[in-house]
């Protein structure tokens, strides 16, 4: 499912059927037939060309996203095990505080604040996935912080940073692909819900998000499709990429591995 969904992002130019930003009025709300596949929109768009080049949107906000809260956490939670005391304290105090608030409640707040640029929709999706991947990566950098060839780094004059990024980091790497990979499906839905609410991508950009806000309501009854082929994709990509969280898990987790 996953690469499926990879191919038809990198090939949309060359899969999709029609323009997905171009007007065609004289074929508004068309139900699905040999020339549009899926049906049009409320502005004669083609559905399927807009689901396929849809899927460009959402996996690049979402790995970018993705890739830059559970990095960022990364290094949080391997710089907090390694300081430890106050430091430590401090980072996780701060820690609770953003988990304690829901996810989308901070990706509101962000983009109410700075707008709803692409740059800032990332910085709004990547900010909530901080927190936990820090804490679960300090978990782990926990134990390698106590192994020997960490105290003969200090013994050699190593500097900190340099103990960080290059002793400790490469050994929590396992749970950060976990992390990763599981928070890809996230970010995709989460960008698909800022669209929603109008805070995320902005027409006429191909965003599934965006397709639901603009027919999920007024066309429930009279043009369904509008609303069910991006709810179909947003469903089938989350839960693909759960799957594949899943299987990153079961292969890199020594605990859940089967002689």
């Amino acid at each position: 499912m996953v690469i499926s969904l990879a191919l038809m992002a990198i090939f949309a130019d060359y899969i999709a059927p029609h323009d997905p930003e171009v007007n065609n009025f004289p074929a508004m709300l068309q139900p699905p037939s040999l020339e549009y596949w899926l049906g049009t929109d409320q502005f004669g768009r083609d559905l399927l060309s807009r689901v396929i080049y849809g899927a460009r949107t959402a996996l690049f906000i979402g790995f970018v996203a993705a890739g830059v809260g559970a990095t960022t956490g990364l290094v949080i939670g391997v710089a907090s095990a390694y300081f430890g005391g106050k430091v430590d304290l401090i980072i996780q105090r701060v820690i609770d505080v953003f988990i304690a608030f829901p996810t989308i409640i901070i990706a509101l707040s962000v983009v109410s604040v700075f707008g709803s640029e692409l740059h800032h929709v990332i910085f709004a999706i990547c900010l909530p996935f901080i927190p936990d991947a820090a804490r679960i990566v300090r978990s782990n950098a926990l134990a390698i912080r106590e192994i020997p060839y960490v105290d003969a780094a200090r013994a050699l004059g190593f500097g900190h940073m340099r103990i960080i990024l290059r002793h400790m980091a490469p050994n929590v790497l396992a749970p950060y692909l976990i992390i990763l990979t599981a928070n890809i499906g996230q970010a995709i839905l989460l960008e698909a819900s800022l669209s929603y609410l109008g805070l995320g991508v902005q027409e006429p950009t191909a965003a599934w998000g965006l397709m639901l806000q603009g027919g999920a309501e007024e066309y429930a009854e009279s043009a369904p499709w509008v609303a069910v082929f991006p709810g179909l994709a947003i469903t089938l990509t989350v839960f693909g990429f759960n799957l594949f969280g899943d299987g990153v898990r079961d292969a890199l987790d020594p605990r859940l591995r089967t002689e």
